[in-house]
């Protein structure tokens, strides 16, 4: 699922492709300063997913009820449940948050050096020392979106563009 939004705004915008440009919007109250909203877009795997480890932990519950060592295969979905709502990775003007199971690690624009696709349409950025970070849920579909969301710093390869032009 990938939603891109405003800062200021918490709908959806239409398509990912049209992601909203940057314009000035009104200051909280009274502060007299205007600032100027920001996309964000926020990729993770959808929450429907959840669907398929509920339905396992209802299937294992008459054998943890009728052997309660086998409470025990409750832990695997219980996990998977886990892994599906942690999982993300938030991409705004400002670089990529990558939040996983365990930890949360924040890629400032200036440190990426580019990104890396996998032989299964997988993307992990690559930093100015040659380290690669997965991102978790975003696939080379979401590419346009990161471009939109970057302000250009990542380049669309679904832009079709003239000869001659880099």
């Amino acid at each position: 699922m990938t939603t891109v939004t405003d800062n200021d705004d918490a709908s959806p915008a239409a398509s990912p492709a049209a992601s909203p440009a940057a314009s000035p919007a009104a200051s909280s109250a009274g502060s007299g300063t205007a600032a100027a909203r920001q996309p964000r877009a926020l990729i993770r795997v959808p929450k429907t997913a959840v669907l398929v480890p509920l339905l396992v932990i209802l299937c294992v519950t008459p054998m943890a009820l009728a052997l309660p060592a086998l409470s025990v295969l409750y832990v695997v979905p219980i996990g998977f449940i886990v892994w599906l709502l942690r999982t993300e990775t938030v991409v705004d003007s400002s670089g990529l948050v990558v939040r996983t199971v365990f930890r949360t690690r924040s890629l400032a624009w200036d440190d990426l050096s580019g990104l890396t696709l996998t032989g299964k349409s997988k993307v992990r950025a690559v930093l100015g020392d040659g380290t690669e970070v997965a991102l978790p849920a975003v696939r080379t579909r979401h590419l346009p979106v990161l471009s939109g969301v970057s302000g250009g710093r990542i380049d669309d390869p679904t832009e079709r563009r003239e000869p001659g032009e880099h």
